[in-house]
């Protein structure tokens, strides 16, 4: 059974950082790319980042050079480093895996950037 939690979240002022977490199991996890997403109130779930099996790293251009996502693939978890938060970063970040083209989704963590 596949599963992925997201741990992380919180409220943060403009301008900080924040660092989720993705733990999956049930999978492989060094075989697998691993995606962020995020989905803002009334906003269609967009693709932030993702990071392949052998490391390599992907980001929408909103969060180049403010994101970075890596992997510890001992601990079975992604990482989503996010730094100099803005208002519009706040959403409901979730990751994402797809395996044996099923699609796997976590509960989600709320990010909220706010003064």
């Amino acid at each position: 059974h596949v599963q992925l939690v997201e741990s992380g979240g919180g409220l943060v002022h403009p301008g900080g950082s924040l660092r989720l977490s993705c733990t999956a199991s049930g999978i492989i996890f060094k075989d697998y790319t691993i995606k962020w997403y995020r989905q803002a109130p009334g906003n269609q779930r967009d693709w932030v980042a993702s990071i392949t099996s052998g490391g390599s790293q992907n980001y929408v251009d909103s969060v180049k050079g403010r994101f970075t996502i890596s992997r510890d693939n001992a601990k079975n978890t992604v990482y989503l480093q996010m730094n100099t938060l803005k208002p519009e970063d706040t959403a409901v970040y979730f990751c994402r895996v797809v395996v044996y083209a099923r699609v796997y989704w976590g509960q989600g963590t709320q990010v909220t950037v706010s003064s």
